[in-house]
């Protein structure tokens, strides 16, 4: 059921777009918890009546076709439902565009009328103007335009050559900066601003899959650490032709992190020095193209890319976030909005005041807050993990929490809801919360289900993710559910998060520098022996550890380097070797290659095979174009030459995301515990 329902996330609403005048809000949704296609719906905050405006069965007819490109967006995104995956509107919330089968359609959100556009196909990311009149979208890497009323459609930029686009986010933006975007409509609805980009000088990777040897391999160009990234500009385009290069130092600052563009203020971009120590705010003069220096934040390790930043308030300030004092602080202006007992997590709304996220002393709970004068208001009332949408006076809060499956979506200062309709897990799992040790590591721990406490030894399954930027202990009942199978099978599953997660600070993210292996390593030994004083049930004689990615990554390391203490572990699509891994994310842990060869040697896997005392196993889904499969070949190689058996399970067809066929990943979870039963002598 879980791969059915997608870990029981279909059928809930997401995707919020409220009108300013507080008359409708637009959402997406599936139209049942085991529907992976989801609609575009209207709830009329007047009536409270929800509204299906848009049904991709109804539309399409038949399946939707995905183009290469679309198919690379979503795997950026790890999305696997189908349908209206995203949208955009006008200022107004009047007009939605989003694409099916490489289509332009537009909905009318107050008739619900909805037609497809005759243009260019197959269509990528496809985006009204502010004003709904036109639409801009990108088909064969070149950016175009279209009247709402399918008239006009014409080229405004088209590439030289198959290695440059308009209009596309290059895999470095997508994949570890949080920008999906390439393309920004001006709110007057005239010019653009459009990000080019040349891939000519990146190394070129061929994606195959042996299961199917008549498939030729699918070629891309992957900017592995130390090596070429994207050549990205960017440029203001006319809807009357006109051009104008935007001018800024990109041999200093390289990276494009984020582009804003409202009636605020003067378009703004945030580009980073290849190190990430500088990152800087520019404002850009879109008759000239001639940019100055708005902010300049600066850090001796890396500056953090905050979602939702920059932007200017109704007054004119512009706002980011800025580590300062031992905290993530919102600046508005020159001066902080927050205090350094709040860790801003993100940006979600600027107007008048600013409505953000942001996690206090518990780093499990994100609560939304609005800033402005005085103190931030927390806006977010019970425990758990909140987000929210606003348009105008009215805020639409999602709320996520130990006491229920699913979320709980208000609108802010009404009764209305919205309707979810996803399935409620047929397990309900009993979270221990801890913090432990030293440092105060949040940890989860889930005995099975009706196992008495101190009854008897279980054996341990550490499930961590374990790495920067993602949490796995969080105050949400839905995030615990995979654990809790797995406990259910007998063991005493222990999750995680070590430094450099989220939600504790910039000292505490930083700390991971340069020693990823070490210090993440280190975390989870020390929350295991922690977490053993308390609770006599844990059987440090028999334990095991799993994880997907990072967490891959440190499976492997842990019985590599500490047999001592693990006794078996499934490493899912690891990085084993780190020089295969991309710049942005890599340099930025283990700065460059080149400069540190040492600390690449020391953070990663190969030259430990030799040391594998345990069993291991290692799950690699053979058309991963994020971590290559060549990561788990060149671990399994040097394991062949050091003598040392392992398990190597390579999945067909199969991603960076775990598999999602239903009947595959029911299998996928009994053959790692069937894996684990036999590694730990458990039968």
């Amino acid at each position: 059921m879980q791969a059915r329902t997608q870990r029981f996330t279909l059928g809930t609403p997401r995707g919020f777009q409220v009108a300013p005048d507080g008359s409708r809000v637009l959402f997406l949704r599936s139209n049942s918890g085991e529907d992976r296609v989801h609609c575009l719906w209207r709830l009329d905050l007047a009536t409270g009546e929800e509204t299906r405006l848009a049904d991709p069965a109804e539309l399409l007819g038949g399946d939707e076709e995905l183009s290469d490109v679309e198919r690379a967006r979503r795997e950026r995104s790890r999305q696997q439902a189908g349908g209206v995956v995203g949208n955009a509107t006008d200022a107004e919330v009047r007009i939605a565009v989003f694409s099916l089968s490489g289509k332009v359609f537009v909905t009318d959100a107050i008739t619900g009328d909805t037609r497809d556009l005759s243009t260019a196909t197959p269509v990528v990311d496809p985006r009204p103007d502010p004003t709904g009149t036109q639409v801009a979208y990108v088909a064969d890497h070149a950016l175009r335009v279209v009247g709402v009323d399918g008239t006009g459609d014409r080229v405004l930029a088209e590439p030289g050559g198959e290695d440059e686009a308009y209009g596309l986010a290059e895999f470095i933006a997508a994949e570890e900066m949080g920008r999906s975007r390439g393309f920004w409509w001006s709110p007057d609805g005239t010019r653009l601003l459009v990000a080019h980009t040349d891939r000519s000088a990146v190394q070129r990777w061929h994606i195959s899959d042996p299961a199917d040897p008549s498939a030729a391999p699918r070629t891309v160009a992957y900017p592995a650490a130390g090596t070429s990234n994207v050549d990205v500009r960017l440029v203001v385009l006319g809807l009357d032709g006109t051009r104008v290069e935007v001018d800024w130092d990109r041999i200093a600052l390289p990276y494009l992190a984020s582009v804003h563009w409202s009636a605020s203020g003067p378009p703004v971009i945030t580009v980073q020095s290849r190190d990430q120590k500088v990152m800087r705010f520019l404002a850009v003069d879109p008759d000239s193209g001639a940019t100055s220096l708005v902010r300049e934040d600066t850090d001796v390790h890396w500056v953090e890319i905050v979602p939702g930043t920059p932007a200017w308030t109704a007054a004119g300030d512009l706002v980011t976030v800025s580590a300062m004092d031992g905290a993530y602080r919102l600046m508005i202006g020159d001066e902080p909005a927050t205090p350094t007992s709040l860790q801003v997590r993100s940006v979600l709304d600027v107007g008048e005041d600013v409505l953000f996220t942001a996690s206090e002393a518990d780093p499990t709970q994100v609560h939304v807050y609005r800033a402005g004068e005085g103190e931030p208001v927390r806006l977010s009332t019970v425990d758990g993990v909140h987000s929210a949408a606003r348009g105008g006076e009215v805020t639409v809060l999602t709320s996520w929490s130990m006491d229920r499956s699913g979320p709980d979506v208000r609108v802010l200062g009404t009764e209305r809801t919205v309707r979810s309709s996803a399935v409620t897990p047929p397990l309900e799992p009993e979270v221990i919360t801890l913090t432990l040790g030293e440092r105060g590591l949040r940890a989860a721990l889930l005995f099975p289900r009706g196992h008495q406490r101190g009854s008897r030894k279980l054996p341990v399954l550490l499930d961590p993710y374990g790495g920067p930027h993602a949490q796995r202990v969080l105050s949400t009942r839905n995030a615990y559910l995979t654990p809790q199978w797995f406990a259910d099978q007998g063991f005493a599953v222990l999750v995680v998060d070590g430094r450099g997660a989220p939600g504790r600070g910039p000292a505490w993210d930083r700390e991971i520098a340069h020693a990823l292996a070490d210090v993440t390593l280190t975390d989870q030994v020390d929350a295991l022996h922690a977490a053993a004083e308390e609770f006599e049930d844990l059987d440090l004689s028999t334990v095991a550890i799993r994880g997907w990615s990072f967490g891959g990554y440190l499976a492997a390391l842990a019985v590599l380097r500490r047999p001592d203490v693990f006794h078996a572990a499934i490493a899912g699509a690891p990085v084993t070797d780190q020089r295969l891994y991309d710049t942005h994310y890599t340099e930025r842990y283990l700065g460059h290659p080149d400069e540190h060869p040492e600390v690449y040697e020391a953070n990663s896997l190969l030259g430990l095979a030799g040391s594998l005392e345990r069993p291991l196993m290692i799950i690699h889904g053979l058309v991963d174009d994020n971590v290559v499969v060549a990561h788990a070949l060149r671990l399994s190689g040097a394991l062949v030459k050091a003598g040392k058996p392992h398990t190597m399970l390579p999945l067909s067809g199969v991603t960076h995301m775990t598999p999602h066929d239903e009947e595959a990943a029911v299998n996928f979870l009994r053959l790692q515990v069937s894996w684990l039963n036999n590694a730990l002598r458990l039968n």
